[in-house]
């Protein structure tokens, strides 16, 4: 969601701000704006929609060159987005940019701002309402500014710019990520690590409560009005690590730097005798529960990782939704195990679910793509997915490195649990390895994956089925498709058709079915006939064996050859299929893929 950047002490602040906005634009936003101090004032300029309306603005009024700068992509959450909404906003003496949510905005505006001339429809602007109000009164800078956030309710992340202040940043974290980047000559301070990356790879990461004050060489932490120190830490990303090499959209190169970062997965977690070699030593004996809560694709891939710890491990998995699982407060057993997937590490809904395990006596562990994230720096146990900066707001390459890691834990906890076999797992190992080479011939299909989304760029509903391993598959093929080509779709256990959505079905619902050879394929091609038998078009995913069985039967109109492998790797194989599947799609639809309409990567309010 939205995204910050300030800059302290560059005299190129405007042109490194307009970089940071543009590595910000994966995190989904609908306007952006930028503000300097100048000449003893502040200016800005601000424009809805995508950053190039920006660029066109600043090319036709430039701001003028300035050592100090704060620059925002918006979410929208309260007011439309339009250019009175787009932050930063400005009063009489202050700029600011925000993050998150100020759920008691309206009894602040009652008590602080009756009077106030407000001039967007956000909940920001109270705040520059508060610190022009203690301004106003003689106040100084950096009292208001503590006077002002002591009053604020909700999760939020704040830079102030004061206008009588040209050498400082004022900023706060309250349940919202904001890290301070160190350079030589100057400081910096952003939603992200990425934001920054083409300023400074050292970092701090500020923790909830943390609000700072930042000069051109150096920023002093406070919690609790007490100075205190936060280390500081090597982003592992790259200056270049926002860019597309030679394709034409981010997720596309994402989709396709998969098996390089199973492969590396693979190297990193597994010896060359075939053993796991995870970078913390779970007792898995200890435990017979396993809690998992995540949101979007990570929660689909806590599915798929629950059917992998019950049928190797026989480990009882619960899997909720983050969004519901704490308000549910399902009881917890003390001292057992509660996983959370998250690819920024910063989810809100996910967080949220932590604190309430770790209110009620659970371990916590956690998968996470960005390291030192708030998720990973409050779990006991944290597995990295290094799957690498994901520009694209749909996630790929993180969902199958995500799954990549949840079977490697399950495999050692069989292995420990000895619920698995010497012979059975080392097929698995072999076929483990061979993984990577799979994914790339799966990625050779390509011709018939854009066949098959010439059909369903027609369609307006699309229903994806699947069984077992393959059916949070399914689901993760619905919502790629949703996400991203504005496509109605829905996922059904194949059993469960004739129990409801066989209704849908008529000649003008295309039918995904993934369908691999394993001992539910006969069970999946008789559903299949069941929806053909009522006009439904089908499109199979399967082995290229399989598929040759099934070209003579009626309405099955497109196909999908992917790679046989071993059982209990088919969801990161068919994931590939319908990842391209969803991207070829919205491609003949010609909607924004990298940056889908309303969605945000890092969702960090409820």
């Amino acid at each position: 969601m939205c995204g910050i950047i300030g800059i302290n002490g560059d005299e190129n602040a405007i042109d490194n701000l307009l970089e940071g906005l543009r590595r910000l634009e994966y995190r989904g936003y609908d306007s952006a704006g930028i503000s300097c101090w100048y000449n003893d004032t502040i200016v800005r300029q601000r424009s809805a929609g995508k950053l190039t309306n920006l660029e066109q603005t600043l090319q036709k009024d430039p701001l003028p060159k300035s050592h100090i700068g704060i620059a925002h992509t918006r979410w929208a959450t309260h007011g439309i987005a339009n250019e009175n909404n787009a932050h930063p906003h400005h009063g009489k003496y202050v700029a600011l940019v925000h993050n998150g949510i100020i759920e008691n905005y309206i009894t602040l505006k009652e008590n602080f701002a009756p009077h106030y001339d407000f001039k967007s429809d956000t909940d920001t602007e109270i705040i520059v309402a508060m610190l022009d109000g203690y301004l106003e009164q003689g106040i100084t800078p950096e009292d208001a500014f503590f006077m002002t956030i002591a009053h604020l309710q909700g999760a939020y992340a704040l830079v102030v710019l004061f206008k009588q202040e040209p050498d400082h940043l004022y900023a706060v974290r309250q349940s919202s990520p904001l890290v301070i980047g160190h350079g030589d000559d100057a400081m910096y301070v952003g939603s992200d690590a990425l934001a920054l990356s083409h300023l400074t790879n050292k970092v701090t990461y500020l923790e909830d409560g943390d609000s700072a004050i930042i000069t051109p060489q150096s920023a002093k932490i406070y919690q609790d009005n007490q100075e205190v120190t936060r280390a500081m830490r090597f982003s592992q990303f790259k200056h270049d690590a926002s860019g597309k090499g030679n394709y034409r959209h981010f997720m596309k190169k994402e989709i396709h730097e998969q098996p390089i970062i199973i492969a590396d997965l693979i190297k990193e977690y597994v010896n060359e005798t075939h053993q796991i070699t995870l970078p913390h030593n779970i007792d898995w004996q200890s435990y017979d529960r396993l809690t998992m809560s995540a949101c979007g694709s990570a929660y689909l891939a806590g599915v798929t990782g629950k059917y992998w710890f019950e049928q190797l491990a026989r480990i009882n998995v619960d899997i909720d939704m983050a969004s519901e699982w704490r308000y549910r407060q399902p009881p917890l057993i003390e001292k057992q195990i509660a996983l959370f997937i998250s690819q920024s590490g910063e989810t809100m809904d996910t967080l949220e679910a932590l604190h309430y395990a770790r209110d009620n006596d659970q371990y916590i562990m956690s998968l996470v793509n960005v390291k030192d994230s708030s998720i990973a720096r409050a779990s006991d146990w944290v597995f990295y997915t290094q799957a690498g900066a994901e520009i694209g707001v749909a996630s790929t390459k993180a969902f199958t490195a995500q799954l990549m890691v949840l079977l490697l834990l399950a495999i050692d906890a069989a292995f420990k649990k000895q619920t698995i076999d010497k012979t059975d797992i080392t097929a698995l190992f072999n076929a483990i390895h061979s993984l990577p080479g799979k994914i790339n011939t799966a990625l050779m299909s390509e011709d018939m994956m854009m066949k098959a989304a010439t059909i369903i760029a027609k369609s307006k509903d699309v229903l994806f089925l699947g069984r077992g391993l393959c059916y949070p598959i399914a689901q993760e093929g619905a919502l790629k498709l949703k996400e991203i080509s504005y496509i109605h779709a829905e996922a059904y256990a194949a059993g469960e058709m004739k129990h409801g959505p066989i209704a849908l079905i008529d000649e003008n619902m295309p039918v995904v079915l993934l369908a691999p050879p394993d001992a539910l394929y006969e069970k999946n091609i008789s559903n299949l006939m069941e929806s053909t038998a009522r006009g439904a078009r089908a499109i199979v995913i399967s082995t290229a064996e399989k598929l040759l069985e099934l070209e003579h039967m009626d309405n099955v109109v497109a196909t999908i050859a992917i790679p046989q492998c071993h059982p209990l790797l088919e969801p990161i194989l068919y994931t590939i299929a319908v990842q391209m599947l969803a991207y070829h799609t919205a491609v003949r639809k010609g909607t924004d893929i990298d940056q889908p309409r309303n969605l945000a990567k890092s969702v960090t309010v409820e």
